[in-house]
C-alpha cells in the first residue's frame, strides 16, 4: 500500500493526500493516511480531510506503518531520517520530498511506500485531476449566510481575494518561513483583474478582516467574508471555489480554493514570492496561473 503522512492545515493535508492518491492509482495500491502527527498538535483544526470532504480517508495502523518502515517507524527516528543529510540511511520504502518544487523521482517509489513531505505541486496529481476533484467534493452543503453568499456569487463576476495573516504574523517560526504578501502585490493583482474582468465583484477572505479594512482600499464592489472561523473555516475555501476568478495569498488554503474552481476561463493570480526567503517554487502553480 501507499501511506501518506498527513500534517499541517487543511491545504497542506490536501496536497499530501492528492500526491499519495495519485501514486496509489498509478501503483493500483490502496492509500492509507498516517495522522499520528496530530497527537498533541495545536495549530489549525487538526486532521480535517474526512470531516470536510467525501474522500476515502483510511487511517493507517501502526502495524501497517511498521510493515513498510520497519524499525524506522518510530516517531523520533522518522523525524531524524527525514532530514536531507540522512537519505542514505532510509529504507527503500521511506520516500521523503527532497525540496519544494516537483520531484519527478517519486514515480520510482516502490509499491509499498511511506510518503513524507508537502508535495505542493499539481504535477504530482494533475493526470488524476478528475479523481482528486471528486475526492475533494465538500461533504456538507453551504447553509444560512454561506448559502446566501454562494447564490450572490453566482450572479456576479466574482473574484475571491485571500489575505493570510494569523500565524503568518503571530508565530515567529512561521513568519520567518512564509512572511506575508505585500499590499503592492494585492494592488497590482486587483489592477490586473480590473483590466481583464468586466464589473468585478471582490469577495475578501482573511483571518484578519479588520486589518484588511484598514489597509487595503478597493474602489469596486466588494464584500468581506468574516463569519467562518474555527471548525467552520473550511467554508471559506468552498466559497472561494465558487468564484469565477482568484487572487490568492502565499497559502495552500487559497491555492486549493482557486484550483477547485474547474473553469478553464478562470484567472488566477498568485504571489511570485511564496516564501520569506527565496526558494525554487517554479512548479508551485498550474499552467496558466499568473504570478506577480
Amino acid at each position: 500500500m501507499v501511506i501518506s503522512n498527513i500534517i499541517g492545515g487543511l491545504g497542506n493535508q490536501m496536497f499530501q493526500y492528492a500526491a499519495g492518491r495519485a501514486l496509489s492509482l498509478v501503483r493500483n495500491e490502496p492509500l492509507h493516511l498516517d495522522i499520528s502527527g496530530f497527537n498533541g498538535y495545536t495549530l489549525h483544526q487538526g486532521f480535517e480531510l474526512s470531516r470536510v470532504f467525501v474522500c476515502p480517508a483510511v487511517i493507517a495502523s501502526k502495524t501497517e506503518i511498521r510493515d513498510i518502515l520497519g524499525w524506522q517507524h518510530l516517531p523520533g527516528i522518522k523525524r531524524i531520517l527525514a532530514r536531507p543529510s540522512m537519505e542514505v540511511f532510509r529504507c527503500n520504502g521511506f520516500v521523503v520530498e527532497p525540496h519544494y518544487h516537483y520531484w519527478p523521482k517519486i514515480k520510482y517509489a516502490p509499491k509499498a511506500c511511506y510518503l513524507s513531505g508537502y508535495w505542493q505541486s499539481d504535477q504530482y496529481f494533475k493526470s488524476h485531476a478528475t479523481t482528486i476533484r471528486a475526492d475533494f467534493t465538500f461533504k456538507s452543503p453551504l447553509l444560512e449566510n454561506n448559502a446566501a453568499l454562494a447564490k450572490q456569487i453566482s450572479l456576479v463576476n466574482a473574484v475571491s481575494l485571500h489575505i493570510r495573516r494569523g500565524d503568518y504574523v503571530s508565530n515567529q517560526k512561521t513568519t520567518a518561513m512564509h512572511g506575508v504578501c505585500s499590499l503592492d502585490y494585492y494592488r497590482a493583482a486587483i489592477e490586473l483583474i480590473v483590466e481583464r474582468v468586466q464589473q468585478p465583484y471582490f469577495y475578501i477572505f482573511s483571518d484578519d478582516i479588520a486589518w484588511v479594512k484598514d489597509n487595503l482600499k478597493i474602489d469596486f464592489p466588494l464584500q468581506y467574508v468574516d463569519y467562518n472561523d474555527g471548525l467552520d473555516s473550511y467554508n471559506d475555501m468552498h466559497l472561494m471555489s465558487l468564484c469565477q476568478h482568484h487572487i490568492i495569498a502565499n497559502s495552500s488554503f487559497s491555492w486549493w480554493g482557486a484550483w477547485l474552481n474547474p473553469s478553464p476561463q478562470k484567472i488566477v493570480i498568485a504571489p511570485k514570492k511564496w516564501f520569506a526567503k527565496e526558494s525554487n517554487v517554479k512548479d508551485r502553480f498550474p499552467q496558466g496561473w499568473i504570478t506577480l
